[in-house]
């Protein structure tokens, strides 16, 4: 109880600091569908808005990694099926938003792995993503959680998740074989049952709270 009287104080004051808080779906070339299930990020934020004391703007934010207002957000989420293409400039700014406060969140909607692998080795060239395993805080943010929810069967495959860290800090979570983000859809877009959306909202306000208070 201690611990989340903490956690509850410094979302707070973070609140304060960035003022109006939302999550921002980062906009990417290359022909992947960067627009998937739009549904997710306004369901998302009503269901932390609900269960936490952290207000979040419930309207999803679009932006490319090329617009100015990038470094007002301090979370960026990313999905998609198929291929991602950052330029050169848009490297160097990804790099610099992590390295400096920022946190990106990508989940594989299946067909996404592949290019998100290359294009974060372009990012950070001399870290590799490593498997977080599920003593580590993430998944113990807000709920105490001892797995990834397998949300889609996809290769059927072990859902994991994986992290770059940078001056001893968690900058980057990805996972994959979960299809986590698919789970905050409304309910008739992939008729995912009720249990299973519920691990995944879980899910996802872990890895929220996390981002903010590390």
């Amino acid at each position: 109880m201690k611990y989340i009287l903490i956690v509850i104080i410094l979302l707070l004051s973070l609140c304060n600091i960035y003022g109006d808080l939302s999550i921002v779906r980062l906009k990417y070339r290359g022909g992947g569908d960067w627009y998937n299930d739009p549904s997710i990020i306004p369901n998302l934020t009503q269901e932390i808005n609900k269960r936490t004391e952290v207000r979040v703007n419930t309207s999803e934010v679009i932006l490319s990694l090329s617009d100015e207002e990038l470094f007002r957000y301090p979370f960026l989420f990313i999905t998609g099926h198929g291929n991602i293409k950052f330029s050169d400039d848009e490297v160097k700014i990804l790099r610099t938003f992590l390295s400096n406060g920022g946190f990106l969140y990508a989940d594989d909607d299946y067909g996404m792995d592949e290019a998100f692998r290359r294009e974060i080795k372009r990012v950070f060239p001399d870290k590799e993503l490593v498997e977080i395993p599920y003593d580590h805080s993430l998944y113990h943010s807000f709920y105490d959680l001892d797995a990834l929810p397998k949300i889609h069967k996809h290769d059927g495959g072990p859902p994991k998740g994986f992290g770059i860290f940078d001056k001893g800090r968690m900058v980057l979570f990805y996972t994959y074989e979960t299809n986590i983000s698919d789970g905050w859809a409304d309910p008739e877009v992939h008729m995912d049952p009720p249990e299973k959306r519920e691990e995944a909202l879980r899910m996802g306000i872990n890895i929220f709270l996390y981002a903010l208070t590390h």
